[in-house]
Formats: structure tokens, C-alpha cells, sequence
């Protein structure tokens, strides 16, 4: 049986290890849709504790957190801190640093 869009999401954001990151765009090339960064967010954001997912290793494409401030923004930047991913001054990480390359 074909796994869906959902069920790969899940599945892709479950194998990002320790220290490393991935994009929400990368997320939807690998589980078969290279248009829906925005699906992943939402799965992201509606199934993170149910899927005890690894939530805070997805960030944007330029290597920053889109979460705001005080609504996740510190407790994800703390999380990736404690894994060791650095952010520079810009607040982003080096993508060719800790991109997770499956």
C-alpha cells in the first residue's frame, strides 16, 4: 500500500538526527511533493506531539526559524543550541554546516 503525503511527512521528519536540520521544502521534495513546504508546516504544526516529532530540527529555506517570537521562536533556537547548531549573527544556521543529507 502506498504510504500518503501525511504518513511520509512523518516518516521523513522522524529520521532527522541529532545536531543536524532540514527544510520544510526539502521535507516535501522527499515525501514526493517539491510544492507543498506550506503542507509540511501545517502537518508540522498538527501532528508534532501526537507523532512525538523532532519539531524544532525543520526550519525555513534560508536556514532561520519561522516561528515568532514568544509563540516558539526561543524554545526552538534553545533546542537546536542544546544539539549543537549554531546560529550566526543573522540568526541563521549554516545550511552547508548542518543540512541533514539523507
Amino acid at each position: 500500500m502506498k504510504k500518503t503525503f501525511y504518513q511520509s511527512v512523518i516518516d521523513i521528519i522522524k529520521q532527522i538526527p541529532y545536531g543536524k536540520v532540514a527544510t520544510y521544502g526539502q521535507i516535501a521534495k522527499y515525501a514526493g511533493n517539491p510544492q507543498a513546504a506550506r503542507q509540511v508546516a501545517y502537518i508540522l504544526h498538527s501532528s508534532s506531539e501526537k507523532e512525538s516529532l523532532p519539531w524544532h530540527r525543520v526550519i525555513n529555506s534560508k536556514g532561520g526559524i519561522s516561528l515568532k517570537l514568544r509563540q516558539g521562536y526561543e524554545l526552538q533556537k534553545q533546542l537546536l543550541g542544546k544539539e549543537g547548531v549554531v546560529f550566526n549573527r543573522d540568526d541563521c544556521v549554516d545550511l552547508q554546516q548542518f543540512l541533514w543529507l539523507p
